[in-house]
């Protein structure tokens, strides 16, 4: 596998010179500072390009070339929307880059309701827990019908918190659930949005009617628009599974599992029509056998998320050690060497260590937490090798 790395560019606290010194290879990115929605220029790309290539490395992997709500949702101004994808598409390969990891999560990009959980041994990890979720889902956003989604148990646990939670806490799990993990990566929040409850509310009422049929139909309609310029142009597009791989606030997720992954293959049943193998994402569904689903699909994978998640006997998860967990990760490497070798790969999310929680990193996205854990993917990579 290419050993890359998820950089946000020239505002990244990381540096392209920090990178080069770990041993990354290749670099994961986008120009976050264009408008979801807009053509990426090609001058933009080249000199983002050129930048990143000035350090020995190579741009391996668009994530993301955001999919606007509309056309998720089908709004009005979809084709429109597509005519531009499609020009960023073609765009991105006349300057080398081949490979889009994109999602189709209407609204909310990814959630957890703690960016730092603490461990027995002194760090912190990303935290889902269905109760808090609930209790914001219920209790902060207040949308209608929401009790009907959840177990008498997590509601139980949600009146818990009524009687506990501050208004101070009600502002931390608002910045962690649509701020914090959505303003770096050209989500629909931004950092300094001053009601961002009311955003949210708005943005959800756009998928008022869409089920999971009408979703499945959507991510159909747009990837079979795309296809003749991916043909084109030799683009090759690959998309995240949902993160966490559930419904979530009553609206549809699409690429959860199995049934799901083969649906989306083969309502587009093209080469260039691909997933993102995010053992992590995967592996935070119970539901999920990750190397099964690995030896199914490496064929039709083109980007490879290499962490696992750890999940209680609740359906709560917290990101495990990259040894640990439910994704067999040197499983995961032998089985893409055998079937589908060279792919890029990165380590994503890593634990809060040795003071990363105080250096501004991107909720998630810490150095030395990432860079411990791409040693230890390196080591399993080089064991797989010499086998």
């Amino acid at each position: 596998m290419e050993k890359t790395w998820r950089w946000f560019g020239k505002k990244d606290k990381i540096t392209l010179d920090m990178l080069r010194q770990i041993g990354v290879e290749g670099i994961v990115t986008a120009l976050h500072d264009i408008p979801n929605g807009e053509v990426w220029p090609r001058e933009k790309i080249r000199e983002l390009r050129e930048y990143i290539e000035s350090y020995g490395m190579r741009w391996s992997v668009v994530e993301s070339l955001p999919v606007v709500e509309s056309i998720k949702y089908a709004g009005a101004d979809r084709d429109e929307q597509i005519e531009r994808y499609k020009e960023s598409l073609k765009n991105l390969s006349l300057e080398g880059v081949h490979t889009v990891c994109y999602n189709f999560m209407p609204v909310l990009d990814w959630a957890r309701t703690d960016l730092y959980h603490p461990n027995a041994d002194g760090t912190s990890n990303l935290y889902f827990s269905h109760a808090q979720f609930a209790y914001f889902d219920i209790c902060i956003l207040k949308r209608e019908g929401a009790e009907k989604d959840y177990s008498a148990d997590v509601l139980e646990e949600v009146e818990k918190l009524r009687q506990t939670m501050t208004a101070e806490d009600n502002h931390n799990l608002v910045d962690t659930i649509i701020v914090k993990t959505q303003g770096f990566v050209n989500g629909n929040i931004k950092e300094d949005d001053e009601k961002p409850v009311e955003i949210f509310r708005d943005l959800l009422k756009l998928y008022e009617g869409i089920d999971k049929d009408a979703l499945r139909e959507n991510m159909r309609y747009f990837l079979a628009a795309i296809m003749p310029t991916c043909e084109e142009y030799n683009m090759n597009m690959c998309v995240h599974p949902d993160d966490p791989p559930f419904p979530i606030l009553g609206l549809p997720r699409i690429v959860t599992c199995d049934e799901d992954i083969d649906w989306f293959l083969n309502a587009v049943d093209n080469p260039h029509n691909g997933l993102t193998f995010c053992c992590g994402s995967l592996s935070a569904g119970a539901h999920n056998n990750i190397s099964e689903l690995a030896r199914k699909y490496a064929s039709r994978t083109w980007f490879i998320h290499m962490r696992s998640c750890k999940v209680f006997d609740n359906g709560d998860f917290t990101e495990a050690p990259h040894l640990g967990g439910r994704a067999d990760l040197v499983e995961v490497a032998r089985i893409f060497k055998n079937i589908k070798p060279g792919l890029p790969m990165r380590v994503d999310h890593g634990p809060n260590m040795l003071g990363d929680e105080n250096k501004g990193y991107n909720a998630g996205y810490t150095f030395l937490g990432r860079m411990f854990a791409l040693g230890i993917v390196s080591g399993i990579l080089h064991t797989v090798e010499k086998e």
